[in-house]
């Protein structure tokens, strides 16, 4: 059988891959420059940066963040962006999973010369995800996990005087999160999951937030994997000990199932997201600040602060799901017990009676 040919240099070289994002096929080299150009062209596009700006990359280990900083850095060089890059690291606190990504995030420092700070959970709240998952079980530790992790982000952020935080989010992952909204009936989010850029001067609702971007927003997963591949980066593949159970695994299935028959099923569920237009009688949050920890909240009480104070309470299910209507109870907790004793106590008596009744 002959050899197929890369269609970009027009049969220059022999083709080594065939690009998942347009089933053609391609050269290592070829397929290297498509890549870096498409995401050079997704940043000045969409104006992500501005020169002089610091810019923290969240950076995680894994194929994402890793092809975000190697592919940053040779951006910032080539095309003189101006930037200043750091990398921002949150460990959970996840043994056997965490702990061993992060070296390898010590690694990319050294290996890309970038500064690099670590938080993490513990620190900031006194809880590691192990000791979380301990006291709630493996059901809804990704609740935590999540809020945890978008306010550790931030806090990392603060801390360096960052402008901006750069994400490895990729086209499947904005997919993914596209469906949960459709099928969660929050359309309302529809907006700001597919926004490329969150929380600068243009989103009215996160002004408080540092803002953040997502530069991979329409690179494919598969291509992420094989351009760390092909260029034998350095990045952590395990995933996550207690994510199996997460909701968002059985849409990431689907959009495989879709994109196996149709590769271009990605890129479609973003521009059809990007096109929903949100009713203006939609009630979108609007951000405030935290009455405890002074972070941006679109309640009194941030979610981060009720999930710790239930933890700390013993009723590590406040601020999950329907238990979210015991909210005003913690508020009131002076007035409805004696003691936070007897609050706990209540609490519970009501989460478990909830939980007998579903």
């Amino acid at each position: 059988m002959p050899v197929a040919t890369c269609v970009a240099c027009r049969g220059e070289r022999p083709a080594a891959l065939i690009r998942p994002k347009t089933s053609e096929p391609y050269c290592k080299q070829c397929f290297f420059d498509a890549f870096k150009t498409e995401i050079h062209e997704t940043i000045t596009k969409e104006q992500l940066f501005k020169p002089g700006e610091t810019i923290a990359i969240a950076a995680s280990g894994g194929k994402d963040s890793t092809v975000l900083a190697h592919v940053m850095k040779l951006l910032n060089e080539k095309y003189s962006y101006g930037l200043k890059l750091v990398l921002l690291s949150i460990d959970e606190g996840i043994t056997g999973y965490r702990d061993d990504s992060l070296e390898t995030v010590k690694r990319n420092q050294q290996q890309y010369e970038l500064p690099l700070i670590i938080l993490t959970y513990k620190e900031l709240y006194g809880w590691s995800m192990d000791e979380i998952v301990r006291a709630v079980g493996r059901k809804n530790n990704c609740t935590f996990c999540g809020v945890f992790r978008r306010q550790a982000l931030d806090r990392g952020a603060m801390k360096l005087a960052v402008n901006k935080i750069a994400t490895g989010h990729n086209a499947d992952d904005i997919a993914e999160t596209i469906l949960m909204n459709i099928l969660r009936g929050d359309i309302a989010r529809l907006k700001r999951c597919t926004s490329i850029i969150t929380g600068d001067e243009s989103d009215e609702n996160e002004s408080s937030v540092i803002p953040r971007c997502k530069p991979l927003k329409y690179a494919y997963e598969k291509e992420i994997v094989l351009y760390a591949f092909y260029k034998r980066l350095d990045y952590f593949s395990t995933e996550c000990l207690y994510s199996p159970n997460a909701y968002r695994g059985n849409i990431r299935t689907y959009i495989k199932d879709l994109e196996r028959l149709r590769p271009s099923s990605i890129i479609d569920i973003i521009h059809s997201g990007e096109q929903v237009l949100v009713k203006q009688t939609a009630k979108m949050p609007v951000q405030r600040v935290c009455e405890r920890c002074s972070y941006c909240s679109s309640m009194p009480i941030c979610k981060a602060c009720l999930l710790i104070e239930g933890l700390n309470k013993g009723v590590p299910k406040l601020g999950i799901g329907k238990t979210e209507r015991y909210r005003k109870e913690m508020e009131k907790s002076q007035t409805s017990c004696s003691n936070d004793q007897s609050l706990c106590h209540c609490l519970q008596e009501k989460l478990t009676t909830n939980e007998e009744t579903k």
